[in-house]
């Protein structure tokens, strides 16, 4: 265990921790959910500073790919798909209908709102495909062979064994 169980003392209103400096490194060494994070923001940096050139955040050009993808998917299924829940999901596509990328409308027979590419949002696809494939080429050339093979089979254990995540 790492931190103590009990209630730590206070000292001017501010608590004592009961662990030392070198047990916080430690955590931060191992910790899953902050490595995980820390990777994550660092491969977004690299991708949206190559996808930015074509006009599109990396994750408008996810959207976009999953919208193309799924052949204007349900806002739920687009959800699911995309590991998000549905207001963050809203609040990330706002932009891309305000910006003319998408257009998002009910569908018959259910009536359950669907998302679809418009011309402009087709366009900005075709323009980011080839930026993405040189952001995809530079994180795996920086990786070295066969890493980034190993770490997406290790993404989707972590993806099976935290299914609500």
């Amino acid at each position: 265990m790492l931190f103590a169980s009990t209630s730590p003392p206070r000292r001017q209103g501010l608590p004592i921790l009961s662990i030392d400096r070198s047990t916080s490194a430690a955590a931060l060494k191992v910790c899953a959910c902050f490595n995980m994070r820390r990777a994550s923001r660092a491969v977004t940096r690299l991708f949206d500073e190559i996808l930015l050139r074509g006009g599109l955040r990396s994750t408008q050009f996810v959207a976009l790919v999953a919208i193309h993808a799924g052949g204007g998917p349900s806002l739920p299924r687009l959800a699911r798909d995309l590991g998000l829940d549905r207001s963050t999901l809203t609040r990330n596509l706002r932009p891309m209908v305000k910006g003319g990328l998408i257009e998002v409308g009910a569908a018959p027979p259910s009536q359950t709102a669907t998302a679809r590419l418009t011309a402009e949002g087709e366009a900005a696809l075709e323009r980011c495909v080839p930026l993405w494939q040189e952001a995809q080429a530079r994180l795996e050339a920086k990786l070295g062979p066969g890493t980034w093979q190993n770490l997406l089979g290790g993404l989707d254990r972590v993806l099976i064994s935290a299914p609500d995540a």
